[in-house]
């Protein structure tokens, strides 16, 4: 039983076998999906995905690349997503000053306004951080982001980060980079955190795990980034997909099997 807490089916790399990948993944042990939005058409279609499968579960919001998209009316159609009884969480949303696709006032405006909307409806947060440490870590303390809770998704940073967004209620999610030969740093995070306060996801299609890396990610691959944390923590890998399912159960408030 195994929990991805990152997935893009809605992309456009499963246009041709979308049903197909999502059934891979139910049938490799994949019990839960969450399916995570980034800009205005994906909010409606990972709803849809999750209407049409049982274990698929929604999240909504603007990802940092297109926060020049916000404005009132689509925080309000937001707002109104989130209403949906298979949406359990904000997200994707945070900064991304690596590829700076819109201006960074922008992008924490848009963060601060999507923190104060889950905040207001009581959905924790799914949080993209990359070369933006800093700044993302002053608005979730500024916005008492703790109050909600949530996911640092792919988390890429050090021990030290951990431990403060784990300090403000937050969780740590691994990917597949955590398989990677310059995985150092992250193998460190990962030992050194909790396993009460450990995830997992794929974020596919994208960060596939070795030794697939360089083709399209999808859900079933999550086992190799539970089977790499089992190594690290040395547990087996039955207890590590047990453990991160039911933190993901419990942040998401899904109580049923």
């Amino acid at each position: 039983m195994l929990f991805d807490t990152h997935a893009h089916f809605n992309d456009k790399r499963f246009k041709d076998d979308r049903d197909e990948a999502i059934k891979k993944a139910y049938e490799s042990g994949v019990s839960y999906i969450l399916n995570v939005s980034y800009n205005i058409p994906s909010l409606e279609q990972s709803i849809s995905l999750s209407r049409k499968y049982s274990y698929i579960y929604a999240a909504v919001g603007i990802h940092p690349h297109y926060s020049k998209e916000m404005n009132d009316e689509v925080l309000e159609k937001v707002r109104s997503l989130a209403k949906n009884n298979k949406v359990v969480g904000i997200g994707e949303i945070g900064l991304d000053y690596y590829r700076d696709l819109s201006p960074r006032e922008v992008q924490k405006d848009c963060f601060v306004r999507q923190i104060d909307l889950a905040k207001e409806i009581k959905l924790p947060i799914i949080v993209h951080i990359r070369d933006a440490n800093e700044d993302a870590l002053k608005v979730l303390k500024d916005e008492n982001a703790r109050e909600v809770g949530g996911i640092i998704h792919s988390f890429s940073g050090d021990i030290n980060m951990a431990r403060e967004v784990m300090e403000n209620n937050f969780y740590i999610s691994v990917g597949g980079p955590v398989t990677y030969r310059n995985a150092g740093k992250l193998i460190d995070v990962v030992k050194y955190v909790p396993l009460d306060r450990l995830l997992i996801e794929t974020d596919c299609p994208y960060l596939t795990p070795e030794p697939f890396r360089g083709n399209r990610n999808d859900s079933s691959l999550v086992r190799l980034v539970a089977e790499k944390i089992a190594e690290i923590k040395d547990k087996t890998f039955d207890e590590i997909a047990e453990i991160t399912t039911n933190n993901a159960k419990r942040l998401f408030k899904i109580w049923h099997d």
